[in-house]
């Protein structure tokens, strides 16, 4: 009988230095993007960042983490369950 591959929980980290860089972990993938804000779903649910000026400096999808600086104005988590795919899975279909 094969062992099922269970799969592994990325701890979630996010820390932000000055209002102006954050990096976050735990990012399974990205719904969407643009200056004034970006969605992400993590291990503990949709985050929501907004703000001014957003640029997002390393995605790597391999670990989970996601870097970005700018004006950082709001962190919000959303209830409800993590839904498959996202914009780069539609993006690597």
């Amino acid at each position: 009988m094969p062992e099922e591959k269970k799969p592994i929980k990325m701890p979630q980290n996010v820390i932000m230095e000055d209002r102006r860089a954050l990096t976050i972990t735990g990012v399974n993938d990205i719904d969407s993007f643009d200056e004034q804000s970006v969605v992400v779903f993590t291990e503990l649910g949709e985050l929501t960042v907004r703000g001014f000026d957003l640029h997002m400096n390393k995605i790597d999808v391999e670990t989970g983490e996601l870097s970005m600086e700018g004006d950082i104005q709001s962190l919000s988590y959303s209830e409800g369950p993590n839904p498959k795919g996202g914009f780069f899975s539609k993006l690597f279909r």
